[in-house]
């Protein structure tokens, strides 16, 4: 059985809205995602989440900080994923779907508001209180 792979997962927040896009063609399809894929040998996870978000957005990202990480078996694909979560500090662009085939669109979300079903790391990062912080207190 081959190893766990390495997926980066990026949070992008703009005014107050998580940006996620719908996932098609892969494990998780029909899911809500962030934009994010896998780690390539060499790359660090920061320059991995800026060429992910550019490749499937056209958006360029700043600065980043790590948030968290997932631990998610996909029984079914018989995949094992850690993922590491990155929080973008500034984004610029307006998000394009660049890879029709991986995702129907780009949309903004309220953290308290997210749509379902949400892919499993997503959805991980939130049991365990990693999205916690994305809403402010009020």
């Amino acid at each position: 059985m081959p190893g766990p792979l390495i997926g980066v997962g990026v949070l992008i927040m703009r005014e107050g809205r998580l940006l996620l896009g719908r996932r098609l063609g892969s494990h998780g399809a029909g899911d809500w995602a962030t934009p994010g894929g896998h780690l390539e040998f060499g790359e660090t996870p920061q320059d991995c989440a800026r060429r992910e978000v550019r490749e499937e957005t056209g958006m360029k990202v700043g600065n980043l900080a790590q948030c968290g990480f997932t631990n998610d078996f996909f029984h079914r694909e018989q995949k094992h994923y850690v993922t590491l979560f990155m929080l973008a500090g500034e984004c610029n662009g307006t998000p394009e779907v660049l890879e029709p085939e991986k995702c129907t669109g780009w949309h903004w979300f309220s953290p308290d508001a997210l749509p379902e079903p949400l892919f499993a790391p997503l959805q991980t990062l939130r049991q365990e209180g990693g999205l916690a912080f994305l809403n402010p207190v009020k």
